[in-house]
């Protein structure tokens, strides 16, 4: 990854067993500046970044494409279930991936000056998937995800950026079929269905099913 997406430093890694169970432990940095939502991971207020914040995101993400992802986060299986069970559509027959964090929700960014923190997640996401996620974690305040398509519509503007906000929000609302995000659960239906024509179901189940 490059140096200069801004992240704390790992100093250690720690593994270890207990009996049946293996563990492993990162040690990192300590990070002195707030974390945007520390409450929540959407956004329930305007948080007033400035405009080098903006620039500070979308040069991080643009390196992070870049690296070389270890690993598939958002998996084809997974996408072949929850699309039809929590979007209404299918899924998609071929996924452009980039590198990305896979968790990119305003609990895991800092205030000034930017860094993204929490990158258990982190590998190989479909493009447009950290924007999606970012955007959908922002729609009870308008003005932020309207700053977010903007800054990112090179990326969500595009029919291979569209399928990873799909995804994006196809995992959100496998939350909200766990009793997650209450008061962003109608805001992130209608936007799933402002893109793609089909109301999304109210799904029985939480877990993705075959």
């Amino acid at each position: 990854m490059p140096d200069a997406v801004p992240r704390p430093r790992l100093h250690a890694v720690h593994d270890w067993t207990d009996g049946e169970w293996a563990f492993e432990a990162e040690v990192f940095d300590y990070v002195t500046q707030p974390v945007v939502s520390p409450d929540r991971a959407d956004l329930d207020h305007d948080p007033g970044l400035p405009d080098e914040w903006w620039d500070d995101l979308c040069q991080a993400l643009g390196l992070l494409s870049e690296a070389d992802g270890v690993r598939v986060t958002v998996r084809d299986e997974w996408m072949e279930r929850a699309f039809p069970q929590f979007l209404g559509i299918p899924a998609p027959a071929k996924v452009e991936r980039v590198a990305g964090h896979g968790d990119l929700h305003w609990g895991n960014l800092t205030t000034m000056p930017l860094n993204l923190l929490d990158w258990e997640r982190w590998g190989l996401v479909p493009l447009g998937f950290d924007a999606g996620l970012l955007h959908a974690n922002s729609l009870l305040v308008p003005g932020v995800a309207d700053r977010i398509r903007k800054e990112f519509a090179s990326i969500l503007d595009t029919p291979a950026g569209r399928i990873g906000e799909l995804a994006a929000l196809a995992e959100m609302l496998q939350a909200v079929a766990r009793d997650w995000y209450p008061e962003l659960a109608p805001r992130l239906r209608a936007h799933a269905e402002i893109l793609t024509g089909v109301r999304p179901p109210v799904p029985a189940h939480s877990e993705v099913t075959v």
